[in-house]
């Protein structure tokens, strides 16, 4: 026997158990705070979704989406929130029902798709109407506001013309009558329309002076923007120019009429004049 001790080598197969063993003291030596960070990380029972709270979000997600749906539907498309009635405010002379008729309000239509300004511009359109307003009354009425035209003054067409003709302040031609007004100056003017510079001038200036004047007032005429006069119903004549510095104007003029004349010049207030 010889002396020397042989070392044996370990076969490949008692390795693979050693190697086990190695394998779980080194997950044993994991500390206690990883696995504290493991045991954190995974979801707790407690913290997942219960089946029935999903499902409950769920009928909430879809019920909300049919009520914005349903909502859209109403507004839009349904005749429940339709135009059924026009109210009209502030007609005198021209009738509600013919205001009606032209603004042509679609029956039924929802009302967020009518179109207010197309209503409105249909009404302006009318002759005696100066202003409109139009607005929706919930849940189905539409309004409409009205203020008409006032007559400041009215012209004669004369003999083979279409008669007589009302004007307002801001020269616009909007009505047709039979016979003259009373109380009512007449424009001297060779053409009357909104679109003349002399007929708005004319009328600015009767628009703007003192009512007790104007009541007096039986003619109105121009040759130029600046140049507006009227007469009054004693004959005499008073040479007005522009409608600025009116309130000077009427105060000059009144001192003016105690004394004797024929034309009265009160267009520079400052350097009045009277003419015999």
């Amino acid at each position: 026997m010889s002396s020397t001790r042989e070392r044996r080598r370990p076969s490949s197969d008692e390795d693979v158990p050693d190697r086990a063993v190695l394998a779980r003291q080194r997950r044993g030596r994991r500390s206690e705070e990883e696995r504290r960070r493991t045991r954190a990380a995974r979801p707790s029972p407690r913290n997942r979704p219960n089946r029935h709270v999903e499902i409950r979000r769920r009928w909430v997600a879809l019920l909300s989406l049919l009520t914005v749906v349903a909502m859209v539907y109403l507004l839009f498309f349904s005749s429940m929130l339709g135009a059924q009635d026009v109210a009209v405010n502030g007609s005198r002379s021209v009738s509600a029902d013919q205001i009606r008729t032209v603004a042509a309000v679609p029956s039924g239509k929802p009302m967020l798709r009518l179109s207010t300004d197309e209503i409105r511009d249909r009404v302006a359109a009318m002759p005696g109407i100066a202003t409109v307003e139009v607005s929706r009354s919930w849940p189905n009425t539409v309004e409409i506001t009205v203020t008409e035209r006032t007559a400041i003054a009215f012209f004669d067409s004369g003999p083979g013309g279409d008669g007589v003709h009302l004007v307002d302040g801001a020269g616009v031609v909007f009505k047709t009558v039979p016979a003259r007004p009373p109380g009512l100056p007449e424009l001297k003017l060779p053409k009357v329309s909104a679109d003349d510079p002399v007929t708005r001038a004319v009328t600015a200036v009767l628009g703007v002076i003192p009512e007790q004047l104007l009541k007096q007032v039986t003619t109105a005429t121009a040759k130029t923007p600046a140049s507006v006069e009227f007469t009054l119903a004693s004959g005499k004549i008073v040479r007005w120019g522009t409608a600025e510095q009116t309130d000077r104007k009427a105060k000059v003029l009144a001192a003016l009429l105690t004394q004797e004349g024929k034309i009265y010049d009160v267009a520079a207030p400052e350097l009045p004049t009277i003419t015999s």
